[in-house]
């Protein structure tokens, strides 16, 4: 099982970029799945996440700026974040993460490898 991040980049302050995660592998269920990010000299913190069933969180600093989605058709097991009205702020490295129950063995939460935000004023 593995999750594969992608979209990151650079970006204006007022733009937008979307980040794309996909899980792969022997997956039997996805329970939640979100995103974090780490910013240099700070420590991770979390982003938005989604349940299974489709209920959705977010930090205050993205409320409004930032959706979250997935896509479980067709094992296409990709979760989504759209984010607008960039700040320099946004600036991080962008984390994925799913609970997977995987078809052999035991649940647990995985990462993905991590893409770079970069948003310029």
């Amino acid at each position: 099982v593995q999750l594969q991040a992608s979209g990151g980049g650079l970006g204006q302050a007022g733009g937008s970029l979307t980040l794309s995660c996909a899980a792969s592998g022997s997956i039997l269920s996805i329970n939640h799945m979100g995103w974090y990010r780490q910013a240099p000299g700070k420590e991770r913190e979390l982003v938005a996440f989604i349940t299974s069933g489709g209920t959705t969180n977010y930090a205050d600093s993205v409320k409004g700026r930032v959706t979250i989605s997935r896509n479980n058709a067709n094992t296409k097991n990709t979760v989504y974040l759209q984010m607008h009205s960039l700040k320099p702020e946004d600036t991080a490295v962008y984390h994925c993460n799913a609970q997977i129950i995987p078809t052999n063995g035991w649940t647990r939460d995985y990462w993905g490898q991590g893409t770079q935000v970069t948003v310029s004023s």
